[in-house]
C-alpha cells in the first residue's frame, strides 16, 4: 500500500503509545481512523490530538472479548463505509517467573496479546477482502524473537503472534492483502508502567526501578516507531523490525539461535 490517503485504518490500543502515534501519523497522511482502546479517557485524548481533516471514530473495545472485537469491525464499516487496514496493536506485559506467576496473570496477558490479534484478524479479514488494497498489521515484539527470564508469558504471546502472522501472510500471498508482523525493540510507551509486575523476593527491583531502567534503554519514541512501521507497511514487509536494537537482536538470534541465552544470562547477572 503506497498511499494512505483516503484509506480507513482500524487501530487497537490507540489510547497511548504506538497506537496513538500511528493514528496521528496516518491522519496526517489523509487516512481516516477508527481508534479503539479500553481506556475511554486516553482514547478521547488521542482523538483530540488528531488535527487533520479526516474522519475519526472512537470505539471502546476489550480485544480479549471476541464479541467486542466483532462489534468493532461492524461499527467501523457502518461508520466509515469500508476498512483497508487493521492494526492489531493492543498489548500488555507481565513480569514474573514461570514458577511464581499466577495462571490468572498468564491468561490475562495471552487473552489480550495473542487472542486479541486472532480476534482482530478474523473479524476484519472478510471486510478488507472487499477492498482493492488492504493490509493486516500485527504487533509482536523483538521478544517474539528471543526469550528473556521473567518474560515467559510475554515471550509466549509474542512468539505466537509472529508464527500466526507469518502463516497468514503465506495464506494470503496471492491476494491483494498485505500482511506484516511488527517487532519493536525498546520504544518509550506505557506498557511497562501499566504492566503487572510481581517481584519474587526482596532482592528483586521494584516496579518503579524496572520502569526507569526500561525507559533509559528504550531507543525510540512512539512517533519514531510509528514512522518506521508505516514505512514497512508501504513496502509490504513481512517483518518490520523497529529500532536499531531490534535489528541487532534479530541478527544475534540468527547467528546464535541458542547461544544468545548464555550471553543474556551473563548480562542479567551483572
Amino acid at each position: 500500500m503506497k498511499d494512505f490517503s483516503g484509506k480507513v485504518a482500524a487501530i487497537t490500543g490507540a489510547g497511548s503509545g504506538m497506537g496513538r502515534a500511528l493514528a496521528i501519523a496516518l491522519a496526517k497522511q489523509g487516512c481516516h481512523v477508527a481508534i479503539s482502546d479500553v481506556d475511554t479517557i486516553n482514547l478521547h485524548e488521542t482523538e483530540s490530538l488528531i488535527k487533520a481533516d479526516v474522519k475519526v471514530t472512537c470505539h471502546i473495545v476489550d480485544v480479549a472479548n471476541k464479541l467486542d472485537v466483532k462489534n468493532y469491525s461492524n461499527a467501523v464499516v457502518q461508520q466509515h463505509g469500508k476498512v483497508n487496514m487493521i492494526f492489531n496493536n493492543a498489548g500488555v506485559s507481565v513480569t514474573d517467573t514461570v514458577e511464581h506467576m499466577s495462571l490468572e496473570d498468564f491468561e490475562w496477558l495471552m487473552n489480550i496479546n495473542f487472542w486479541g490479534v486472532v480476534y482482530g484478524t478474523r473479524a476484519f479479514l472478510p471486510l478488507v477482502k472487499d477492498q482493492p488494497e488492504a493490509h493486516i498489521i500485527n504487533t509482536s515484539s523483538i521478544f517474539g524473537v528471543i526469550a528473556l527470564p521473567s518474560q515467559s508469558a510475554y515471550n509466549a504471546s509474542k512468539f505466537a503472534v509472529r508464527g500466526f502472522t507469518y502463516a497468514l501472510r503465506q495464506e494470503l500471498a496471492d491476494t491483494q492483502i498485505g500482511v506484516s508482523c511488527v517487532q519493536p525493540g525498546g520504544v518509550k510507551t506505557s506498557i511497562i508502567k501499566n504492566s503487572r509486575f510481581v517481584p519474587t523476593d526482596n532482592a528483586s527491583p521494584t516496579k518503579e526501578e524496572f520502569v526507569t531502567k526500561f525507559e533509559s534503554l528504550a531507543g525510540l519514541t512512539s512517533e519514531q516507531a510509528a514512522e518506521q512501521i508505516l514505512s514497512g507497511v508501504r513496502k509490504n514487509k513481512a517483518q518490520i523490525l523497529v529500532g536499531k536494537d531490534a535489528k541487532l537482536i534479530a541478527l544475534l538470534e540468527r547467528i546464535l539461535p541458542i547461544g544468545y541465552q548464555k550471553l543474556i544470562g551473563r548480562i542479567d547477572k551483572r
